[in-house]
């Protein structure tokens, strides 16, 4: 499946509902849904994106998920059933990150501090030390396990799986998602 960019420029705005279930035990934390996301319906669903590939290869998940065109029902109930979740600091897709302000991110912060306090996840994992930095007001925050508890749950920063991210391959986002899945018990 592709699409033109005149088809993904239609998605602006757009928002992509959260995947979440009863017993969450690790929710995974996106910046905002870009506008391949919106137009599939899929978390990090560009073609581009390591999230799937990075999360199979730690063993978190032991199947592929088709993220170019879209999971399909019995994907989303398997990673339900897994205890895994999926939001977006800001929920509505953007061609980039980049033209999010300040403001959005401070204001999807408090939203996802509602959230999780309402879904109690054992383990949050925020993809994007930017955006942590700006939704939580937090400048010198660094990646990995952070000293306070988020909502009661353990708070971890790892990086962003876009192909943008140039300095991550999808090894290095294992060894990364690994942790915060370990913690939450998805791994041995």
């Amino acid at each position: 499946m592709g699409f033109t960019r005149q088809e993904l420029q239609a998605f602006q705005g757009a928002k992509v509902d959260d995947l979440i279930g009863p017993g969450v035990k690790l929710l995974f934390v996106g910046i905002n849904p870009g506008l391949w996301t919106a137009a599939v319906q899929t978390h990090f669903a560009h073609p581009g994106n390591r999230f799937y590939p990075a999360l199979q290869q730690a063993q978190i998940i032991d199947r592929e998920i088709d993220r170019t065109n879209g999971m399909t029902g019995d994907d989303r109930r398997y990673l339900v059933t897994r205890g895994i979740g999926i939001t977006n600091v800001v929920p509505f897709a953007t061609a980039k990150a980049s033209e999010l302000t300040t403001a959005m991110y401070q204001e999807g912060g408090q939203a996802l501090r509602t959230f999780v306090a309402k879904h109690q996840p054992k383990v949050v994992a925020i993809a994007g030390i930017g955006a942590y930095r700006s939704a939580f007001k937090q400048p010198k925050a660094q990646r990995g396990l952070q000293a306070d508890l988020f909502e009661d749950a353990l708070l971890w920063v790892v990086p962003n799986p876009s192909g943008l991210n140039a300095h991550e391959t999808t090894q290095s986002l294992a060894q990364a998602y690994a942790e915060p899945a370990q913690a939450a018990g998805l791994l041995g």
